[in-house]
């Protein structure tokens, strides 16, 4: 299917590796120019010059913490026009509700929340001028289904959820629309974190707690982030421009519930 963004350009965050990675290849695919962000810059020149030499797309690198104002601000003065923003940053730590302080719950904010409410208050005006534009937060499924030893993501992540819920009902008329994908477990970096974590809680092997968690999920695996950056490219396609304000679930079926 022609997604019909050609020559469109993209923002996509904490795109080094991952999930970030999968929508970048996804849209680059597409043939969309990228303005690829992480921290690592040699993990980000690697990724470049793979996307580069794999989709023959402009790709634009720049390393910073796209959490701190000063990241931001270095990102944005490089990108220019933006006709598609995908925000991404890594979840906070796990723990008990009675672990984290003021501070902890204020990075998580910082990260999950206000960093991507502050790149659509910046990109999406531009967007609403010119008459099109796609947003999409990559999120969680804990705004859905809360996940008891991720009180920091489901709290931030909660709060941009409710955020995207008014405004892209403001924006959509100008032909911006906003999406929120909501992952599961997939084969990235965080699912290695998550299951070494229960692995030590549970004095089992990495391997043990991998399959434990698979076999609680539906389709009995991890999901890729190959398809996940395709669900995220048609999200950002001229094909989507009906779907507003809504959160996608890509979690294999785990989430039991009927709406």
């Amino acid at each position: 299917m022609d997604l019909g963004i050609r020559g469109k350009r993209a923002l996509v965050c904490a795109s080094s590796k991952g999930l970030g990675r999968g929508c970048a290849e996804a849209l680059a695919e597409a043939g969309v120019e990228l303005v690829l962000n992480a921290r690592g810059a040699e993990a980000l020149e690697a990724t470049a010059a793979a996307i580069r030499a794999a989709y023959g797309v402009p790709v634009l690198v720049v390393a910073a913490d796209i959490t701190s104002e000063a990241g931001r601000a270095k990102v944005l003065a490089a990108a220019g026009e933006i006709d598609i923003l995908v925000t991404n940053a890594g979840g906070p730590p796990p723990g008990l509700w009675s672990d984290w302080s003021r501070d902890d719950f204020i990075r998580a904010l910082d990260a999950n929340m206000l960093t991507p409410v502050a790149l659509m208050q910046a990109l999406m005006p531009g967007m609403m001028a010119r008459g099109w534009g796609r947003v999409v937060n990559i999120t969680s499924q804990s705004v859905k289904a809360p996940i008891a030893q991720l009180g920091l993501s489901n709290a931030a992540r909660a709060g941009l959820t409710g955020f995207v819920a008014g405004t892209a009902r403001q924006v959509a008329g100008a032909g911006v629309t906003i999406n929120n994908l909501l992952p599961g477990i997939h084969a990235t970096d965080r699912a290695i974190s998550l299951d070494t974590g229960v692995a030590k809680a549970q004095g089992i092997s990495l391997d043990e707690a991998r399959a434990r968690r698979a076999a609680s999920i539906p389709v009995h695996r991890y999901g890729t982030a190959e398809e996940f950056g395709a669900a995220c490219a048609f999200l950002c396609s001229q094909h989507a421009g009906f779907i507003v304000g809504q959160n996608i679930l890509l979690d294999g079926g785990a989430m039991n519930a009927t709406l």
